[in-house]
């Protein structure tokens, strides 16, 4: 009786343990069905969705966001019972299109014509902007939160709407820009005109890199919702703003039919702002009309890693962690909106907009060559930084040294070279610079013309030293004899001056066969000569009134006409300034005709030849172009002409770049051709 007693019991145990362990799979099973189903999809919240296409903050295009999130860009987020859709984006990121920033945005599916009627309404709120930056720059701790974009045409924005604030401000600005739709096939003048809403507009910046403006008294909270709606009509934009405790603002503005069609149209902003960097172009008459239109909105960020030197209205230079986007959340390297509330009202005339998406998606992970901007890279060829000769250059590129870049307005060939590498057999110098393949007599001669931006002179180097924070943008080189060069472009900026010294050296072409008294003349085009250096190893000249600062335009044309060189430089602002030279004929035959810039600069040295009755004549020369870094580092007692003494990071190429070791010059234009007679 006992055994059967202790067995029911047994029985009765275990069928409780299977009764509780049943129960809690089953609970868990119901908790983890109650987990799934708590995911609610932005698309649930926001019932637009079948209307716009998606842009992450990786570039991707990921088409209708229908029951789809990305926790790194796009979820939603419960805040006080409110379902609101969260759209992120780093600093640095894949972009889309040409862009130098980085969006999680939507962009309608549809475009349609000004002259239609088309509504975009929305409430969000900003969380967070980028806290990094330098607040000289416009775009700096700002994002786009709503925008009309062009699919056509030069794809400009008639409308976009910015949230700002400075570091360590409570408030920020709200402000709108209209882009100008520039007249005729070249976009890089276009610019926008800012409109306040509450604080300032695009235009208020830091006096310095680290110091900002008043905060604003009428400001935006970050946190504190916003209400936008954009209606277009009958060519006519439509705006109004709203936020509890704001004014409410309005605004209208006409698409069809320019303010801007001349320079006097003009404002002051613009003036202020664009003018300094070249973009200063006028508007088609008609403005956006005939062209398709769509909204945008989400999270465009307008805070990026790139130098401003590149840009000083667009490139912001903030923290990007090298493009590791969840170190760059960490730290609030990021722009973050919230959106709660959206209605979008489309014409039934509005048509496709997958053109603009074909044209745009992928666009920047797409090789654009150098030859694809400069077509005569056929006609020659190149020795880059670390030795490499390359004899065919079209469709070719190299992401260390030779590649294109975009400023925010157009595309550049860059040339880029360490201060120390492997240099070419006579040269203590790296470069990454071409070789014209074609060799010419000054007799016959030829024509190069460039327009070019220097971006970086090493940082590093010995001031008493006249090549020191110098590179060439371009040669005149002799293939044969002493192989000297009747030519040679400079640009000079010392450390801690804004503005640096552009200047050209003619080399004479020594007499006799010993090459060791050569020497160079330098001629200054904007700013000093090369004979002016430091007094010392670490203190510098005065900066130069006159000078060029480092992303400045300037061009130069180099034509050799009949044994006769004629040199043009111009540069927006600064005078024209032209020099001819004979190269078949020297005006140095004698010690006495050695110029007293050459007796203080190269007599030190011994370097106290004269040159050969013709100079050049007959001597077979050829053009070069690019970027030639005077900069090395070499002992400067060895010649306090040419070892400038800089930092080399024991020629590891990387380290080179990542601390201001390197010469880095743009070209937007260059040609190459038979000389033609002077004007």
């Amino acid at each position: 009786m006992k055994n059967k007693t202790n067995l029911s019991i047994s029985a009765l145990f275990i069928f409780c343990v299977f009764l509780i362990l049943n129960s809690c799979s089953n609970t868990t099973k119901e908790s983890n069905t109650e987990n799934t189903q708590k995911t609610t999809y932005p698309s649930a919240v926001l019932p637009i969705f079948d209307k716009f296409k998606m842009i992450l903050g990786d570039g991707s295009n990921v088409g209708f966001p229908i029951d789809f999130e990305n926790k790194d860009f796009f979820y939603s987020q419960k805040d006080d019972a409110v379902e609101w859709v969260v759209f992120k984006t780093p600093n640095a990121g894949n972009t889309h299109g040409t862009s130098n920033n980085t969006r999680t945005e939507l962009a309608q599916a549809k475009k349609w014509s000004p002259m239609l009627e088309n509504r975009l309404k929305a409430t969000c709120k900003v969380m967070n902007v980028s806290p990094t930056g330098d607040p000289r720059v416009a775009s700096t701790h700002s994002v786009v939160i709503g925008q009309i974009h062009s699919a056509d045409g030069h794809e400009n924005e008639p409308f976009k709407l910015f949230y700002k604030k400075f570091p360590g401000h409570k408030k920020g600005s709200v402000f709108w820009n209209y882009e100008i739709n520039t007249a005729g096939d070249d976009n890089s003048g276009r610019w926008d005109y800012s409109y306040p809403i509450w604080g300032y507009d695009f235009s208020v910046v830091g006096s310095d890199e680290n110091t900002y403006p008043e905060e604003p008294k009428d400001g935006i909270e970050l946190g504190e919702e916003i209400t936008y709606e954009v209606l277009v009509k009958d060519g006519i934009m439509s705006l109004t703003f709203m936020s509890d405790g704001h004014e409410t603002k309005t605004f209208t503005k006409n698409l069809i039919q320019s303010e801007y069609t001349t320079e006097a149209d003009m404002p002051e902003q613009v003036k202020g702002l664009f003018v300094p960097i070249g973009q200063d172009g006028v508007e088609r008459a008609n403005a956006y009309t005939e062209e398709g239109l769509f909204f945008k909105l989400g999270c465009y960020n307008q805070t990026n890693g790139k130098d401003p030197v590149v840009n000083k209205v667009w490139c912001s230079g903030a923290e990007t962690h090298g493009g590791d986007i969840q170190k760059q959340y960490a730290d609030g390297n990021y722009a973050e909106v919230w959106f709660k509330d959206v209605s979008l009202e489309v014409s039934d005339k509005a048509i496709s907009n997958e053109g603009y998406f074909a044209a745009n998606d992928g666009l920047a992970k797409k090789t654009v060559y150098p030859s694809a901007i400069i077509p005569f890279m056929d006609k020659f060829k190149m020795l880059m930084g670390d030795g490499t000769n390359v004899d065919n250059l079209v469709d070719f590129e190299n992401k260390d040294f030779f590649y294109t870049a975009i400023d925010g307005t157009r595309r550049w060939v860059v040339y880029k070279t360490p201060n120390s590498g492997v240099t070419s057999k006579n040269s203590s110098n790296t470069r990454t610079e071409l070789h014209q393949k074609e060799e010419w007599i000054p007799e016959t001669g030829g024509k190069l013309t460039g327009t070019c931006k220097v971006m970086h002179v090493s940082t590093s180097g010995d001031a008493r030293v006249a090549a020191s924070y110098s590179t060439v943008v371009g040669q005149i080189h002799s293939g044969e004899g002493h192989e000297n060069e009747p030519f040679k472009l400079y640009y000079k900026k010392f450390p801690g001056h804004t503005k640096g010294s552009v200047f050209w050296n003619y080399e004479i072409n020594t007499a006799g066969e010993d090459n060791k008294g050569r020497w160079d003349y330098s001629y200054p085009i904007w700013g000093h000569d090369f004979s002016v250096v430091g007094a010392d190893a670490n203190s510098y000249p005065a900066e130069p009134k006159d000078g060029i600062e480092l992303g400045e335009e300037f061009s130069y044309e180099v034509n050799v006409h009949k044994g006769i060189m004629y040199l043009t430089f111009t540069s927006e602002g600064h005078e024209t300034k032209t020099f001819t030279k004979n190269l078949i004929k020297s005006e140095y035959t004698t010690k006495a005709d050695i110029p007293e810039q050459v007796q203080k600069l190269f007599f030190p040295l011994g370097q106290d030849g004269v040159e050969r009755a013709n100079a050049y004549a007959g001597e077979l020369n050829y053009f070069k172009q690019g970027a030639y870094n005077q900069t090395n580092g070499k002992d400067p007692e060895k010649n306090m002409v040419w070892c400038t003494g800089a930092e080399t990071y024991g020629g590891d190429i990387a380290k080179q770049y990542a601390n201001g070791s390197y010469t880095e010059v743009w070209f937007l234009e260059a040609t190459v051709g038979p000389s033609t007679p002077n004007k």
